[in-house]
């Protein structure tokens, strides 16, 4: 096995070749930590990492830091997730260095949905916030890999010691322009992302050409790429992706699918299981990153189905 950055249980699954899978938990509107740990029960055991999201659709969440620890608490590996959206860099990195503290290894650096992203839905937001963006996510990306690898801030100051970071960063594969996409992926490995976790992707004939290309340019021998699948649970929710959140792609097979089924859930849970398969035949796929918004309930029996039991030990 190669030296590792962070000896997480993430980055040596992975390292060792294993088919990786992490899953999202999001954390509650709210300060009680209950919520997080339910569902770190429900799903202990089940994945090697397990993401916190930040603020996710611009909504105001219990920090991902937060959360990520109460999960670390409860004997889960989290995925803390840090958006550029509501940082400057000396935020950023105050957080970096906090998360360091409490033992949080593997982190996201994302750009974050665009204030406006809860504007019509069933939550206000702050459609009217400021957003920050002070560097984006490339640059962040950058900013932690020299506090890890050179004990360095952004700003060229040192600190005491570096800090030890399995780096992620997310990818549309197939937001526009869809030529630019490798390219964008290329620059993240560049700057330091350690492994990829992309947008949920429903189209694996387009996102395969998409891998095939990263493949052909040596990226993912450099980074461990997962791509993204959110259990569809309706038609609507379906249409509401494909319209509506950039860079997510849905055949209308899949629409129609979902449409004319009897038990809506079920065929959901019947399309998953059949993406993750698609997955595992990619080449330059190392694992997959399971998303159950807010229905985590879903998440064992997918699992079991998928022959993703047990994890491997690293």
């Amino acid at each position: 096995m190669k030296n590792l950055n962070a000896a997480t249980k993430l980055e040596k699954v992975l390292t060792a070749g294993e088919f990786a899978l992490t899953v999202e938990i999001g954390p509650p509107r709210g300060p009680n930590p209950e919520p997080v740990r339910q569902k770190a029960a429900l799903l202990a055991g089940l994945a090697d990492a397990y993401n916190v999201t930040d603020n996710q659709t611009a909504v105001v969440r219990m920090s991902s830091i937060a959360g990520a620890k109460i999960l670390l608490d409860q004997g889960l590996e989290p995925v803390m997730q840090m958006t550029c959206r509501d940082r400057n860099r000396i935020a950023m990195q105050s957080d970096l260095l906090g998360a360091s503290a409490l033992g949080l290894r593997n982190v996201l650096a994302i750009s974050g949905d665009h204030q406006s992203a809860s504007a019509g839905g069933k939550l206000n937001g702050h459609p009217g916030a400021k957003s920050v963006f002070d560097i984006d996510s490339i640059q962040l990306l950058s900013v932690i890999k020299g506090l890890r690898d050179q004990a360095v801030q952004a700003g060229g100051d040192s600190i005491t010691e570096p800090a030890p970071f399995f780096i992620g960063a997310a990818w549309t594969p197939l937001g526009p322009p869809v030529e630019f996409r490798v390219t964008r992926l290329a620059k993240k490995i560049a700057a330091g992302a350690d492994f990829i976790q992309t947008q949920a992707v429903y189209d694996m004939d387009a996102f395969g050409r998409q891998l095939a290309l990263a493949h052909d340019q040596g990226l993912t021998e450099k980074a461990f790429i997962l791509p993204g699948i959110i259990v569809p649970r309706s038609a609507g929710m379906l249409n509401y992706m494909n319209r509506s959140v950039p860079g997510v792609v849905v055949p209308q097979e899949l629409i129609d699918r979902m449409k004319q089924a009897s038990d809506p859930q079920a065929e959901g849970i019947k399309i998953t299981l059949e993406l993750i398969e698609a997955v595992r035949a990619l080449p330059g796929a190392a694992g997959v990153h399971l998303q159950a918004i807010e229905a985590e309930e879903l998440l064992p029996e997918i699992i079991e189905a998928a022959g993703l039991r047990p994890r491997p030990e690293v």
